[in-house]
């Protein structure tokens, strides 16, 4: 492997086997380094490759201007997340992710904290992800001796949640939570009482509203063709249930313009029916 370009000492730009650009990073791998020169093998720290000229253009720019610190605790913090996951996460989340961390190191430094408005919500709807971002804060803690406040577990946690999905924007994760706290309010005044928010049914429901949310915003239409002539059954023996979904359909029509499948009532119904029971 030899050098393309020096961006700085920890940063250089190269190729891989298939002539596809990618960035390397070490402490100290670029120091003295000329274009043709050979890369240490044993200083290379982290490789990032992508088919998206615009998010190497952003990555390099974003490399080259901030602490090779602040890289190597993302990449500590991404590698923690995908043990504990048990999943790949979108290579896009090393550039989302190390610049928050470096612009909320920055923010913190100057005495400028900003509240999430959503932790409580992400608490409760991502809570893996959640735990992952306090573990988070203790590796910045640890490595760079800056005491983040608990609100960046949550902006941590929406960009895993982000890479999980693989959406275009963390702004979509926000906009997904709020649609399913403004449907569990549905459930809850449909039936004029509080669910057990610690049942495992309405983990269940939980997950359930996540990939129905991110099916809405992808455009996705659930229609498995399974559930054919189940509905007919559903509204004799689970009438009020049947009624609710009704009403989160009418939601959806109101924000995104779109009708239920069939199924997707189907599957709200029954879930609906667990926690209120």
């Amino acid at each position: 492997m030899i050098v393309k370009k020096v961006i700085n000492n920890n940063v250089i730009i190269s190729e891989n086997e298939f002539g596809t650009e990618i960035i390397v990073m070490g402490s100290g791998i670029g120091f003295k380094k000329k274009v043709s020169d050979s890369i240490d093998s044993h200083l290379i720290e982290k490789t990032y490759v992508s088919n998206d000229q615009w998010s190497v253009n952003k990555l390099t720019q974003l490399l080259s201007s901030i602490p090779i610190e602040h890289i190597q605790v993302a990449n500590e913090i991404i590698t923690f997340a995908k043990v504990s996951l048990g999943k790949n996460l979108s290579d896009n989340l090393f550039l989302t992710l190390t610049d928050h961390i470096n612009y909320a190191i920055e923010r913190h430094n100057d005495a400028l904290e900003i509240k999430n408005a959503l932790l409580w919500e992400i608490k409760r709807f991502y809570n893996h992800e959640y735990l992952i971002g306090k573990e988070a804060l203790s590796i910045i803690k640890n490595k760079l001796s800056v005491d983040l406040p608990d609100d960046e577990a949550g902006f941590i946690a929406l960009h895993i949640v982000n890479a999980e999905l693989n959406m275009n924007k963390v702004s979509q994760v926000s906009e997904m939570t709020e649609v399913i706290q403004k449907i569990l309010n549905i459930v809850k005044y449909h039936f004029g009482n509080d669910i057990d928010e610690y049942s495992l049914n309405y983990e269940r429901f939980i997950t359930h509203l996540k990939f129905f949310v991110q099916r809405l915003f992808s455009g996705i239409q659930l229609d498995t063709d399974d559930l054919t002539g189940f509905m007919f059954t559903l509204k004799e023996k689970y009438l009020s249930e049947y009624q609710c979904a009704l009403k989160i359909e009418q939601f959806i029509k109101n924000e995104f313009g779109r009708s239920l499948h069939e199924d997707e009532l189907v599957y709200l119904t029954i879930h609906i029916k667990r926690i209120v029971n």
